[in-house]
């Protein structure tokens, strides 16, 4: 089943990788067609942001293995959507 779009929760120190290369970064990776990259915080040495990336079949491990390889972190895996199309998700209230 391919995996269609993750959003993810990744870290960064302030100087390196900058968003431009964590973006060409991700976008280079197998199976990736886009992806978007928003800044949610900002501290002395880090800067937060949730990344979304959508694509035909992506390669999870590859596109881990290159964000770490420029320097980031993968804080954690918020969102996957599988299968032969997109679907939108929706936030159940309790």
């Amino acid at each position: 089943m391919p995996i269609r779009r993750l959003v993810l929760d990744i870290d960064k120190t302030v100087q390196e990788p900058d968003l431009v290369l964590l973006a060409r970064t991700i976008e280079a990776s197998e199976g990736v067609d886009a992806v978007s990259v928003i800044v949610t915080d900002i501290d002395i040495e880090t800067v937060g942001t949730d990344v979304t990336v959508e694509g035909p079949d992506i390669n999870v491990d590859v596109l881990i293995h290159s964000i770490e390889h420029i320097g980031a972190v993968v804080h954690s895996i918020d969102q996957v959507v599988a299968g032969d199309r997109l679907i939108e998700g929706r936030l159940r209230r309790r």
